[in-house]
This record gives structure tokens, C-alpha cells and sequence, in this order.
């Protein structure tokens, strides 16, 4: 039985407060729960492809992350800067709108599943546990490793769930000074985690 071990896997993976959490943090607050988990869903996303990923190929994972680690972290490192900044100068929203309309649904989606992607601690992350677990996971049969991977993107859903309602409801509870301070506050901490991911390159 993988399902369970996924789940505790892919929900203390997706804990760490990190660029993700900051992202998803101010989408609940400034667009609604649904954008918000839906933003976690992406994230979720990517760590069951990883998850995947690593139970799958485990053994040659390594050598292939650090091959291509410098162009993975420059191209999550810059995409992080972009956003926070793209955050930092946005005007607070206004909290008595409704949620966004699908097509920012598909963009939520979309902007937090290539950053999860886009960032070789991910691989790395799991890689790590994979091996851990030993052969009850890996080399094991396609029934297994699917009740693994779907674990890991329960696990990481219900974090994003919780994470999203409780910033949510803190939306009908704060004013544009606040959330111009959000922005400000998530915006400038993503692109400074992008700014140390690339500052790691060149060090």
C-alpha cells in the first residue's frame, strides 16, 4: 500500500513556506479561495510529475538534474524575479470582487505548475525520498507507483486547501493598506528567492 506514504510524502513536501506558499497566499487574498487553491493545484501537479519522475527513473535522476541544473535554476530564478516584481508594483485588489473568470483559473494553474517545475530542489526533493522508501516503491508494479504518485498529489492538495481557506478567510477582514503591504511584503520575497537562486550560479 504507496497511497498513504504519498500523501504524508507529498503533504510535507508542500508545507515549507517557500515562493509557492507567497504566491497562493496573495492570490487567496486578493482573488478568491478558488484562485488560490487552484494556484496550489498546479504546484500539486508538479509534484506528482516529479513524484512520477522519481520513482520512475530514480536511478539516473541525479546525474540528470545536475547536468542541466544551471539552466534549470536560472530559468526558475528569473521567472521569480519577474513575478515579485511584477507583484511588488501591482495596486492591492479590491476584496468585494468576485473570483476571476476562468481564463486567470487556467493562468494560476499554469504560472505555479512551470514554477514548481522550474526548480531542481523539487527532483531533488523527491528523488531523495524515493530512495529512502526503498524497493516498496521503487521497481515496483505500475499499481503501486500509481497509488504513490496519486497519494503525493492528494497530499500536497489538502495542504493548498488549508493554506488557501485560511488565507481567504482573512480577505473580508483586511483593507487596500494591507494588501498594497502584501504585495509589497510576497512580491519583494519571490524575487528575492530568485534573485538567491541565480545569485547561487554565479557563486
Amino acid at each position: 500500500m504507496t497511497f498513504l506514504p504519498g500523501v504524508a510524502v507529498g503533504f510535507s513536501i508542500a508545507v515549507p513556506v517557500g515562493p509557492i506558499a507567497l504566491l497562493c497566499l496573495r492570490r487567496s487574498l486578493t482573488d478568491g479561495r478558488l484562485v488560490g487553491f487552484v494556484s496550489g493545484l498546479g504546484a500539486a501537479t508538479a509534484d506528482a510529475l516529479c513524484g512520477a519522475v522519481a520513482v520512475l527513473t530514480w536511478s539516473a535522476l541525479l546525474a540528470v538534474i545536475e547536468r542541466h541544473r544551471m539552466v534549470l535554476e536560472a530559468g526558475g530564478g528569473i521567472f521569480m524575479v519577474v513575478l515579485g516584481l511584477h507583484i511588488l508594483r501591482s495596486p492591492p485588489a479590491r476584496t468585494d470582487l468576485s473570483p476571476a473568470h476562468a481564463r486567470n483559473l487556467r493562468a494560476a494553474f499554469g504560472s505555479t505548475l512551470v514554477l514548481t517545475l522550474a526548480n531542481p530542489m523539487t527532483l531533488l526533493s523527491f528523488a531523495t525520498v524515493v530512495a529512502a522508501l526503498g524497493p516498496g516503491v521503487v521497481g515496483a508494479t505500475p499499481w503501486t507507483v500509481t497509488q504513490f504518485v496519486l497519494g503525493v498529489f492528494a497530499g500536497s492538495a489538502v495542504w493548498w486547501f488549508l493554506w488557501s481557506g485560511a488565507a481567504s478567510w482573512l480577505r473580508g477582514h483586511i483593507g487596500p493598506q494591507t494588501l498594497r503591504w502584501i504585495n509589497r511584503v510576497a512580491g519583494g520575497a519571490i524575487a528575492l528567492f530568485g534573485a538567491a537562486q541565480l545569485g547561487r550560479l554565479f557563486l
